[in-house]
């Protein structure tokens, strides 16, 4: 047998690995979470994380609070979040503007090597859509027009997605002088579309489609490798591999643990695998994205690398 301090300096050894490790797979979660949504309520951000956090709160028997921490095009929560404890406890739900967000702003304080993610989960491509009585039938003849002739296109602001992937597609790909028109929102962009005020919109296809369908927009160009039903894709008009579109996300401190990451990676795949939570993208414009935590990291990773490109190439910065 082995002497009295031996037999307490093992008991004790293993009580402290108890506590070094308060936040394994198998305990998580023994508390309250804490879900920010970088945006403000009613956007797909806020949606999507409502829909999690309910299912969350259900299959953890814990309550998840959601807290809409909107300002600095998301940068604001992310700061709080990617400064909270890496235990699990503080999860960040935002969109493709993270991305964005980490060439076009330099002074948010903070990095996305402070962040990590745990799953990428819904995805909605960008839409350029005209007014039914532009001339060009098709992408290629709008910009076959635009070699001859500058023109306007609205978006929902300055530094968004749909206006960083539109100014890069015009400028770099499609070569023509575009003049962008920055309006508050997607809807007042539309209403400017549907007066035929802008010679065309680039938005969310959640944004347009109900105007393409009834006829008062026409699309002519979906950002994304599969078609929509409505609107070609940029590749079957002759500009291949130009995606651009929006998605939302879940993100916690980098230094959160594996085993944490790994387990609400599972339950957040598995609650939008649910049909419920595919019917309700869908009736938004959104199609569910499945990734393990590794692909969502690498995935998140190279959304980075491509919007920098494309910000650093247009000159786009937000400072």
């Amino acid at each position: 047998m082995l002497p009295l301090h031996a037999q307490l300096h093992i008991v004790v050894a293993a009580a402290a690995a108890c506590v070094v490790h308060p936040a394994g797979a198998q305990t998580y979660p023994t508390q309250n979470i804490t879900l920010q949504v970088a945006f403000a309520a009613g956007g797909i951000a806020d949606v999507v994380a409502r829909l999690a956090g309910q299912k969350l709160s259900e299959r953890f028997g814990q309550a998840v609070v959601v807290e809409n921490r909107g300002g600095a095009g998301g940068n604001l929560a992310a700061k709080a979040v990617s400064g909270a404890a890496p235990d699990g406890y503080t999860i960040l739900a935002t969109t493709t503007s993270l991305a964005v967000n980490e060439t076009a702003t330099k002074n948010k304080g903070f990095s996305v090597d402070d962040l990590r993610a745990i799953a990428i989960v819904a995805f909605s491509p960008d839409v350029l859509a005209v007014h039914p009585s532009n001339p060009a039938k098709d992408l290629k003849e709008f910009i076959a027009n635009g070699k001859m002739r500058s023109f306007t296109y609205g978006s929902a602001g300055v530094g968004t997605g749909p206006h960083i992937g539109a100014e890069y597609f015009f400028r770099e790909i499609a070569k023509v002088q575009a003049v962008h028109v920055p309006f508050t929102g997607g809807a007042p962009a539309v209403t400017a579309a549907i007066g035929n005020h802008v010679d065309a919109i680039v938005l969310t296809l959640p944004t347009v489609v109900p105007s393409i369908t009834q006829g008062l927009l026409r699309g002519i160009g979906l950002a994304s490798a599969a078609r929509n039903s409505a609107v070609p894709t940029y590749g079957e008009m002759g500009f291949p591999n130009v995606y651009s579109g929006s998605w939302v996300g879940f993100f916690v401190p980098a230094k959160t643990p594996d085993a944490v990451v790994a387990k609400l990676n599972a339950e957040i795949n598995a609650i939008m695998q649910e049909p419920p939570a595919q019917e309700k993208l869908k009736t938004i414009g959104f199609d569910v994205m499945i990734k393990n935590e590794v692909e969502a990291a690498d995935y998140f990773k190279s959304e980075v690398a491509t919007w920098g490109k494309m910000t650093r190439a247009i000159g786009y910065s937000s400072d």
